[in-house]
């Protein structure tokens, strides 16, 4: 009964707020409208999808005011890629997340945490209560946000002072690998708009969030991939063809052809970074 687990344990919690709940059942989101682009992609999801830097999560610990007792809320939190490494350091963490496998999957993954919440819930209605938490955290999913709609949720959910933290992994599109992958999913993928849906470094969508007063941080961080890793990288992403669709077979063998081409060792690199754009709204 994972729907009766969800909503009885956000409850508990204490910064649930009942009628937001109720509300948010009807409500509407970009968010939301996108959710059926990640129905059965959560294991690919789990298993290919990459963690965050971890120099940037130690900077966020040493020099940004994250501690072991902030209550976050990690919006569009997925299978709990980020949430995990902020409850490893002894966060209590709201994972917002309106598709229901993604959000079952994150209570898989992040079992060991009594203090990870999960939350159905959207970047327009977390249904969290008004000034309960110190930070708003959402990791490769703010370009899919309604963003008026999420501005006005952080001022309401964030504690007087707390931070936004826009948090993306980045490939280097100087890195022949990026380059090739970038056409293979243009070739095969009819809802492929580039990498982390088209945003942009200082994207107008970023500087109108924050009114143009942000900072932004950046770190190294490669990415190793065996195959199975590396496909199930490729088709956990929203543009992604699924099994049944027509061309999938052809897209699989060009994923194989890129690994046998690239890889070395029976291991594939990636040139990525960790980039993170926060400020105070």
């Amino acid at each position: 009964m994972p729907g009766f687990f969800f909503y009885t344990e956000v409850l508990l919690s204490g910064i649930i707020d009942r009628k937001a709940v109720e509300a948010n059942q009807e409500g509407g989101s970009v968010m939301r409208s996108t959710l059926q682009k990640f129905d059965g992609r959560a294991q690919d999801y789990a298993v290919g999808r990459p963690v965050y830097a971890e120099a940037f999560v130690e900077a966020l610990f040493r020099d940004y005011g994250f501690s072991g007792d902030a209550v976050v809320a990690d919006i569009g939190s997925g299978t709990g890629k980020f949430a995990g490494q902020l409850l490893e350091r002894g966060c209590t963490v709201y994972g917002v997340e309106p598709n229901d496998d993604m959000r079952e999957k994150a209570v898989e993954e992040l079992s060991g945490f009594d203090q990870f919440y999960p939350v159905k819930g959207t970047e327009a209605g977390t249904t969290l209560k008004d000034h309960s938490v110190d930070f708003v955290t959402t990791a490769q999913a703010f370009h899919w946000f309604d963003v008026p709609a999420f501005a006005k949720e952080c001022r309401r959910i964030l504690k007087p002072g707390g931070k936004v933290f826009l948090i993306w992994n980045v490939r280097d599109m100087n890195d022949r690998l990026n380059q090739e992958a970038y056409e293979v999913y243009r070739n095969y993928c009819p809802d492929f708009k580039g990498y982390s849906g088209g945003i942009q470094k200082d994207d107008e969508r970023i500087r109108a969030f924050f009114d143009d007063r942000y900072q932004y941080i950046e770190f190294a961080n490669p990415l190793y991939y065996s195959e199975e890793t590396f496909i199930s990288r490729s088709l956990s992403g929203s543009y992604s063809l699924k099994e049944g669709d027509a061309r999938y077979q052809e897209y699989l063998k060009a994923l194989r052809d890129l690994f046998a081409k690239y890889q070395k060792d029976g291991i594939l690199t990636m040139g990525n970074h960790t980039a993170a754009y926060f400020g105070i709204l």
